[in-house]
């Protein structure tokens, strides 16, 4: 969608108790209950800018940057984890006045929107999971165990220029991704956004082991659910799709045949239909 504007044009400040954040609206402002974009690593709420614009003429739509991600300001006291990320969106809806949720997750959104889902599923209307979900038996991709290795993991934040950010980035996406998606991307990957993200993942290292836990509780609330994944995610493989049945019975699974781990960017038609023929039949 192009509505002339430019993509900073589209967001406003938003402050959640020491927290600086941006925020990306549509849709009737003042509805409690709201469609919430939760982007991963790396990510902000830019990446949802399109989706927003869109669903916001079915429903209101919200995203933000997580704390230290996109051009957002954290406290220093805040310690990166699932858990105070999850908090941290518990607030965040209470400023917003969102009392019921629909989650749309992507990447890192997942552990931290389904952690909050968990301590709240009276409040979630449901939930749409785009390459994340319940990674039971996960094992974390290369990068990923870099970053989790204490000193490895500064080495290689350290190193990483724009050039390796980009051939990282694109080189395993079958339909490669926008040059000024990356370069944005790399643009907010400053020193505060590289500490958090190895904090978060340092954090989350026993996340596949773990997350099994919260299965039964999902199964028995059997909230509705969208699950899109693209057939060529090198970071979380297809097969996590299917797998989304157990914590959500009633899930709806679609494998993109020829997306890579940013669906709603090498496809956007394909999300955005998805989304929206699903969110009209959960309303």
């Amino acid at each position: 969608m192009d509505d002339g504007s430019g993509p900073q044009d589209r967001l406003t400040g938003l402050a959640v108790d020491d927290v600086w954040t941006r925020l990306a609206q549509a849709g009737p402002a003042q509805a409690s209950e709201a469609v919430v974009f939760l982007h991963g690593n790396p990510g902000s709420a830019e990446d949802w800018l399109d989706l927003v614009a869109e669903i916001g003429g079915l429903r209101r739509t919200v995203a933000f940057d997580l704390p230290d991600f996109g051009q957002s300001v954290a406290p220093p006291e805040f310690g990166h984890t699932v858990a105070e990320y999850a908090t941290f969106l518990g607030r965040a809806f209470e400023v917003l006045g969102i009392e019921r949720v629909h989650l749309v997750l992507h990447d890192f959104g997942g552990p931290i929107g389904l952690a909050w889902a968990l301590r709240n599923l009276d409040r979630v209307a449901g939930v749409t999971l785009i390459d994340t979900g319940i990674l039971t038996g996960y094992r974390w991709h290369r990068m990923a165990r870099l970053w989790q290795t204490p000193g490895v993991g500064e080495i290689v934040q350290a190193a990483t220029t724009r050039a390796a950010f980009r051939r990282a980035i694109t080189r395993p996406e079958p339909r490669g991704l926008p040059r000024e998606f990356v370069d944005r991307m790399y643009g907010d990957f400053d020193r505060r956004t590289r500490r958090a993200v190895l904090a978060l993942y340092r954090d989350a290292k026993s996340l596949g082991e773990t997350a099994g836990r919260a299965i039964p509780a999902f199964a028995a609330a059997d909230l509705p659910a969208l699950v899109i994944w693209g057939a060529h995610d090198s970071y979380l493989p297809p097969t996590f799709a299917e797998r989304q049945r157990e914590p959500f019975p009633s899930a709806d699974i679609h494998v993109l045949p020829d997306s890579g781990h940013w669906p709603y960017v090498d496809d956007p038609p394909a999300v955005s239909r998805l989304l929206t023929e699903f969110l009209r039949v959960t309303e």
